[in-house]
């Protein structure tokens, strides 16, 4: 039988191609975005678009009653930020885990029951590199993903007694998205006196990055991971992330 797919944050970058990127392969793919736009994809009768706000209790659920049988949860959405610690307000960093870590976390508990049931199934939950290596200006950010990363560690445990399998992609920097597009505040706004100097180098390093990370990377690897039937959690996307998960 054809396997679903559900992926989170599909309107651009890493949802939208790894979306692509299984229905070339002939799955079943449930997209899903805050205000569903079936005509960024081809037209096939192997794709739903469906609305979620992964901040939404009340969403998560109209989305799973709608979404039917799921072989495997991308957990993709996210928000990006950059910027100097002391200068984020607290609704900032709030929303940031809202979004990065508390949506995974609803999401994951949403969909285990049917997945336990069955004894089967897949959660890619997807962090970043700056879960590989300390990144600055990253702070708060880097807080929401190692949130998600000690917690699938732990779930993984417990859904392996049940036939479920729990898995983390890790994607490099690439220009395009997190930081930059997905940002909820722009850098400039959240660079008080005094770090001028050195936030300047760091910012042209993100401009002008020696590795990076494509879309096609990621999406590699969540189809990687998603046909991994051994333990292996951790799958690094990108040279980048590639780079630092070796000197972990």
């Amino acid at each position: 039988m054809t396997k679903t797919i559900l992926i989170t944050g599909t309107s651009s970058g890493y949802g939208k191609s790894t979306a692509e990127h299984f229905l070339s392969r002939g799955w079943n793919v449930v997209a899903t975005m805050r205000r569903p736009n079936r005509s960024l994809f081809a037209e096939t009768d192997r794709l739903r678009v469906l609305p979620l706000d992964v901040t939404s209790p009340e969403s998560i659920a109209s989305l799973f009653k709608s979404a039917g049988p799921i072989d495997v949860l991308v957990n993709n959405a996210g928000l990006g930020g950059v910027g100097a610690f002391e200068a984020m307000p607290m609704s900032l960093i709030r929303q940031l885990f809202e979004t990065n870590t508390i949506g995974v976390i609803a999401m994951c508990q949403a969909v285990i029951p049917q997945m336990r049931e069955r004894r089967s199934g897949t959660i890619i939950n997807v962090t970043s590199s700056v879960t590989l290596g300390e990144f600055p200006l990253a702070a708060a950010y880097t807080a929401t993903k190692q949130a998600v990363e000690g917690f699938s560690a732990s779930l993984a445990h417990e859904l392996r007694y049940f036939g479920v399998r729990m898995k983390l992609v890790e994607p490099g920097y690439a220009p395009t998205t997190r930081f930059g597009a997905n940002a909820i505040v722009p850098v400039s706004e959240l660079l008080p006196d005094g770090y001028a100097d050195f936030a300047q180098p760091i910012l042209r390093a993100l401009a002008n990055p020696a590795l990076t990370t494509t879309e096609s990377d990621v999406a590699g690897a969540i189809w990687q991971a998603a046909h991994d039937t051994e333990n292996q959690l951790r799958f690094p996307a990108g040279a980048d992330a590639i780079a630092l998960a070796q000197t972990r």
